[in-house]
């Protein structure tokens, strides 16, 4: 098998963390991913960071609350499982935007 990892980078409008992660948990099911392992952090005063590990590679979220925007990022060796992630999130109640906005 030759190594290939798919990247997959958005932000969304939420800030919210535990819609963010319950959201999260539901596309990485949908998409097939296999959680290995679960952490997060909650920064005082505000703030959230999440990671997912996968057995694929790994799922992670930051939280960028004085914007009201939220940074996620999919490592993937699996394009598949990557793509459907990618479409299952554009489908979510969340508002996607650029890095630029």
């Amino acid at each position: 098998m030759k190594a290939a990892i798919y990247n997959y980078t958005a932000w969304i409008e939420e800030c919210e963390p535990f819609r963010i992660a319950r959201a999260m948990d539901v596309l990485l099911d949908e998409a097939g991913f296999h959680v290995l392992q679960f952490t997060d952090h909650h920064f005082e005063p505000q703030g959230y960071t999440a990671i997912w590990l996968l057995s694929e590679s790994h799922l992670a979220v930051h939280t960028f609350p004085e914007e009201g925007k939220t940074y996620i990022e999919l490592s993937s060796c699996n394009f598949e499982k990557n793509e459907t992630f990618e479409k299952e999130l554009s489908r979510a109640e969340f508002t996607l935007t650029t890095a630029s906005e």
